[in-house]
């Protein structure tokens, strides 16, 4: 993105925005001021992401909004009882959610049971029916990039919609060299004629700066035209404070949010 204003990253990123609030401490009033801010003066945000529990509350705020629904599930150890998070699907699908977060079990897959890694995923796949699925890597865990290549394949054959980075929940969330690596995976499928598959990073974007660095990552690898809130999402609650003051031409306020 040669030369553009903060504005100009703001402008293009705000759609792409997944909103937001999975603290602990979380209330049904945060759920109401989370999806009041989801409609902003300059256009909606992609989606609100959320705890299971509020997945009703927002789905009756937001109908007929166009903003979408997404809840988290496995989140954030990503366990292995996949009986549990097959259900923890459905039921947040019946609740209303549009998308689904699904916490890859990575500590499996990192130990070498893929195929259990691999199951989980393509079984809660099927719960989701038409919904969309994230799969979560959690690659500041994972750590080798070799491994987190082979993890966005893994997670992309058994049926994820998008490879998301991070819960957000761990020391090293999202990276500018995870990034590559998943953008570099989807490319590749893209060549072979695959599915178009989306890639979100999520945990410590909070600036114009950090969006500007992940579009330019993702406009090098897939093309200037590429990117689009079908297949590119941020996972974060303090950026849209940024793009709303660098739209607005004010001075950004200090977050530390998600």
């Amino acid at each position: 993105m040669p030369d553009m204003t903060p504005a100009e990253v703001a402008q293009r990123a705000l759609p792409l925005v997944d909103l937001t609030n999975l603290d602990e401490t979380c209330t049904t009033a945060d759920i109401d001021a989370l999806c009041a801010r989801a409609a902003t003066p300059h256009g909606p945000v992609a989606a609100v992401c959320i705890w299971p529990r509020f997945v009703t509350q927002a789905a009756s705020l937001l109908a007929g909004s166009g903003v979408r629904v997404a809840t988290v599930v496995n989140f954030p150890q990503g366990g292995d009882d996949t009986l549990a998070v097959v259900a923890e699907t459905r039921q947040a699908i019946a609740d209303g959610a549009d998308e689904i977060d699904l916490v890859m079990p990575y500590g499996a897959f990192v130990s070498g049971r893929r195929g259990f890694a691999e199951t989980q995923i393509a079984r809660v796949r099927e719960a989701c029916g038409d919904r969309l699925l994230k799969v979560i890597l959690e690659t500041g865990e994972i750590g080798d990039p070799l491994l987190i290549h082979a993890a966005s394949l893994l997670a992309i054959s058994a049926g994820a919609d998008f490879i998301k980075t991070s819960t957000g929940k761990v020391k090293i969330n999202a990276t500018l060299e995870a990034a590559e690596i998943m953008l570099t995976v989807i490319e590749e499928i893209r060549r072979e004629a695959g599915p178009e598959i989306g890639f979100k990073p999520a945990g410590g974007i909070r600036t114009v700066a950090d969006a500007a660095a992940y579009l330019a990552i993702a406009d090098r690898i897939l093309g200037a035209n590429w990117v689009a809130a079908s297949h590119f999402r941020f996972g974060a609650s303090g950026l849209l404070d940024a793009l709303l003051a660098a739209l607005d031409g004010r001075a950004p306020t200090t977050s530390k949010g998600y």
